[in-house]
């Protein structure tokens, strides 16, 4: 059998240091072990493609048939079709504990963005898309009230939407046209991903209850299929309706953190996922994962402000590079 070796060399993930260690991964038509040496920092990991010979063995006892539904509770899904179940671990040997990203994935925020900035509509569908956005804050208000974990909650159920569907019509478009999409699917995407880790998080600290969880039910089953409408009508409008959905929610997080400050909401610890995610400090609490979290919407709003922007002088996203990493 034909084999190969590859060394990779994995840059630090606090920085532009290169990690003093390296992994070897051997492949013979596949992957079948590693020789991994421990990396120097905190965020660092290893991955495991394959496993040993033995545990091989072990998986082949428990195959599911046919690429089919998955064996008993507690014990690894195989199958004959030789994928490997990945495995990540930290630099101390400890199992990386979150399969809904990698820490090759998590960031540090930046906090320093101008969180005051703001389009003044001036066009008809500019109007169009600020009112449509305030008024659909007053039913929110109203339900929520002063319940910001919940709100936050909500929000992003509905946030995470326009990225998805956005990338998703660029995906689409650049398969007709058989052009490239200036990163701009791969910069969506990534923003609707970062929206649904601001609702892993929240969901942590707020526990909706089912009429709540019904609620989001209804308004992203409205909101998915007017947004993805109103993108097919004209893309400039849906990124300027997601720049003024963004501002709304640095204000949202900015009477959260009002509420916070005043006591009437307890800040409490951190969930583990924010601070694995966001690079936080061990002792963060939840204010400094609400401030991590806002920046993130500044960030939204801008891009999608930008993309709007485009569409207006009468070119298309592709004609300018997408903020890929812009969280």
């Amino acid at each position: 059998m034909m084999s190969r070796r590859a060394t990779i060399v994995i840059r630090s993930l606090t920085g532009n240091t290169p990690v003093t260690g390296a992994m070897r991964i051997t492949s013979s038509f596949g992957l079948v072990g590693r020789d991994a040496t421990s990396f120097g920092t905190c965020n660092a990991s290893t991955m495991t493609l394959g496993e040993n010979s033995k545990e091989q063995k072990d998986q082949k006892k428990e195959t599911v048939g046919g690429g089919g539904g998955g064996g008993s509770k507690g014990k690894e899904v195989a199958s004959y079709w030789g994928v490997p179940s990945s495995r990540v671990t930290k630099e101390d040997g400890t199992e990386w504990k979150w399969n809904c990203f990698r820490p090759w994935e998590a960031y540090q925020a930046d906090l320093s963005i101008d969180l005051k900035k703001h389009h003044v509509p001036k066009t008809f569908l500019d109007k169009f898309a600020y009112w449509t956005v305030k008024s659909l804050r007053l039913p929110t208000d109203i339900f929520f009230q002063r319940r910001y974990g919940c709100r936050a909650m909500m929000l992003e159920t509905v946030a995470a939407v326009p990225g998805m569907v956005g990338g998703m019509l660029l995906h689409c478009k650049s398969l007709r046209r058989f052009e490239p999409s200036g990163g701009w699917i791969k910069a969506l995407l990534e923003e609707a991903e970062n929206e649904r880790m601001h609702l892993m998080t929240f969901m942590e600290v707020a526990k909706p209850k089912w009429y709540e969880r019904a609620l989001v039910f209804a308004v992203q089953g409205i909101f998915f299929n007017a947004y993805f409408v109103a993108y097919l009508a004209s893309p400039k409008l849906a990124h300027r309706i997601t720049g003024y959905l963004e501002e709304e929610a640095i204000h949202s997080y900015n009477e959260f953190l009002k509420e916070l400050d005043n006591g009437n909401i307890e800040n409490v610890k951190a969930p583990a996922i924010a601070i694995d995610y966001w690079r936080l400090p061990p002792d963060s609490t939840l204010r400094d994962v609400v401030m991590v979290v806002r920046a993130d919407e500044a960030h939204h709003r801008d891009v999608n402000h930008f993309a709007s922007d485009i569409h207006y002088q009468g070119l298309e996203l592709k004609d300018s590079p997408a903020p890929i990493g812009y969280h």
